[in-house]
């Protein structure tokens, strides 16, 4: 489909794809980073069209395509690839997804209606068919695991909440957060969306732990990139939510994670 992927490079080594016929509320952000010896995918959008027949860099040298989780709107691509890592919790998920598991039928009147799309569906798309092909990870991560691309190492950061499985990948060099579904710049605020495998009480566990680490750019599954002012005020929102009657401090207490 004509159109359907643009990017944009940004600082520190980072490229943004983006499908711009979905609206930005459902729009997925799939980063792209470049690295010495391999290169890594970071969630893949709705899979409606091929990353690697618009992007052919893609499938020119080894590359990780890395699940933040696995709801449809980041892993719909993954199958385009044979390196593909997920957390432990949601490996079966990416293996055997279903409408359920990867939260379409939470979705299924906009998907039916094509309220997702900016200019309605494209030729062809039936809502009640769509589903995500399954794509086995070759990759198991956990926390403290690492990513390495030669040049480049993030860090495996388990917080669950979202999703039991949800991970962000963290450079310590850099500051450099990717953070999926957990932490993102959305006007309402983050952790309002319930979905069946959602968990408050994890939420907020891995609120406080991502406070705690020295993060200055965020790049996320939704919505604009952002810095460490807006990080911590979106976290601290979401704590003083949570928790009535605290008194957050935005930008204090801020250490490395351990």
């Amino acid at each position: 489909m004509d159109g359907w992927f643009r990017s944009e490079r940004l600082e520190g080594g980072v490229t943004l794809i983006w499908e711009s016929h979905i609206k930005p509320f459902f729009r997925c952000n799939i980063w792209h980073v470049r690295g010495r010896e391999r290169n890594l995918l970071v969630d893949s959008g709705f899979g409606l069209d091929s990353l690697t027949a618009h992007f052919p860099e893609l499938g020119e040298r080894s590359l990780i395509a890395f699940a933040s989780h696995t709801h449809w709107d980041h892993v719909g691509g993954h199958h385009e690839f044979p390196d593909r890592a997920v957390h432990r919790a949601e490996a079966e998920i990416l293996a055997r997804p279903t409408r359920f598991n990867t939260v379409i039928e939470q979705f299924a009147r906009e998907f039916e209606s094509g309220e997702i799309f900016e200019d309605g569906p494209p030729a062809g798309f039936d809502g009640r068919r769509y589903a995500i092909r399954p794509a086995p990870a070759s990759r198991i991560v956990e926390e403290g695991h690492v990513i390495d691309l030669g040049d480049r190492v993030f860090e495996v950061l388990h917080i669950p909440g979202h999703s039991p499985g949800s991970v962000a990948l963290w450079e310590r060099r850099s500051g450099i957060l990717f953070s999926g579904d957990v932490v993102h710049a959305g006007p309402a605020g983050i952790g309002n969306l319930v979905l069946y495998h959602s968990n408050e009480d994890d939420y907020l566990a891995s609120v406080e732990r991502l406070r705690r680490v020295p993060v200055s750019t965020v790049h996320a599954g939704h919505f604009e990139s952002f810095g460490r002012e807006r990080y911590l005020a979106q976290l601290d929102d979401y704590r003083a939510r949570k928790q009535p009657g605290g008194c957050p401090a935005a930008g204090a207490g801020a250490r490395a994670v351990s």
